[in-house]
């Protein structure tokens, strides 16, 4: 068995007007900004695939740009996530599912079900929208994260479901949304946004250091000593988990710097 699972740092999407001449060379052709961020970043989350449907070949390309070892994470559909009953969002979850994402093939990460900051914990809806999730598509396994942002969801009834499902739950470091830092399936994916754009480096290096050790300790199959957790009283099986950490903050001129000098304090 392996000691410790792989982590891997980056961020949200790569086409972004500020980054050039800033994080992107100069003379670099903007079809080749994917190419290039995916060879300095080991993963990077999509947040297109939120807004709109993408073609197959689009997902094919985005494949054949990225080196081995190189994953997207992408965004799930608002139609999915932004309704009032969620036990009613099949059909809208298989359109997602069905668009052409499979084309990725190892290069697919976890998919991020992103819910509004007024979205309220509702237990059986909520446990009828896991149900939905499926575990492969066209053959490929999947890995589900929802990100709630209500803080009725801070309970231990969340955390049990959740864990009962094998979906993780997005550990943010926000200024507003609850942070949930409980594990419950076999990755961890956290979203780091308190960044500051007036640091190089989008946190101090004393910031970085603590999330490099706990982005370690949840690879190595432990749970950070530092993190508030949901239900502190519940027992997590030790063994190695894939780590997917985010450099989204505000403004997110350095996030590109932020996630590689992340990436180096963990020397992966």
């Amino acid at each position: 068995m392996k000691k410790s699972g792989t982590i891997r740092v980056g961020i949200g999407g790569w086409t972004f007007e500020p980054w050039r001449d800033h994080f992107y060379p100069g003379d670099l052709k903007q079809k080749d900004e994917l190419y290039y961020a995916s060879r300095k970043l080991k993963v990077i989350e999509v947040n297109g695939t939120y807004y709109s449907s993408q073609k197959p070949e689009t997902f094919a390309k985005w494949a054949a740009d990225v080196p081995d070892g190189f994953v997207f994470s992408l965004k799930a559909s608002r139609f999915v996530t932004n309704r009032r009953v969620l036990a009613e969002a099949g059909e809208s979850m298989q359109r997602f599912l069905t668009q052409g994402l499979s084309e990725l093939g190892s290069r697919l990460g976890p998919i991020l079900w992103q819910f509004a900051p007024t979205k309220k914990y509702d237990p059986d809806d909520f446990e009828a929208f896991l149900k939905l999730l499926p575990n492969t598509q066209d053959g490929l396994p999947l890995k589900h994260v929802v990100e709630v942002r209500h803080d009725s969801f801070k309970t231990p009834e969340f955390v049990a479901m959740l864990e009962k499902y094998g979906v993780a739950p997005v550990c943010a470091e926000h200024f507003d949304y609850p942070m949930i830092a409980d594990v419950t399936a076999d990755f961890v994916y956290t979203r780091l946004q308190k960044g500051s754009d007036e640091i190089r480096t989008c946190y101090a290096p004393g910031d970085l250091s603590a999330w490099a050790q706990r982005l370690e300790a949840w690879a190595q199959g432990s749970v950070p000593d530092d993190l508030p957790l949901i239900d502190p009283e519940r027992k997590v099986k030790a063994e190695p988990r894939d780590v997917f950490a985010f450099m989204i903050h505000e403004g997110k001129i350095n996030a590109p710097f932020g996630a590689i000098a992340l990436q180096e304090e963990v020397a992966q």
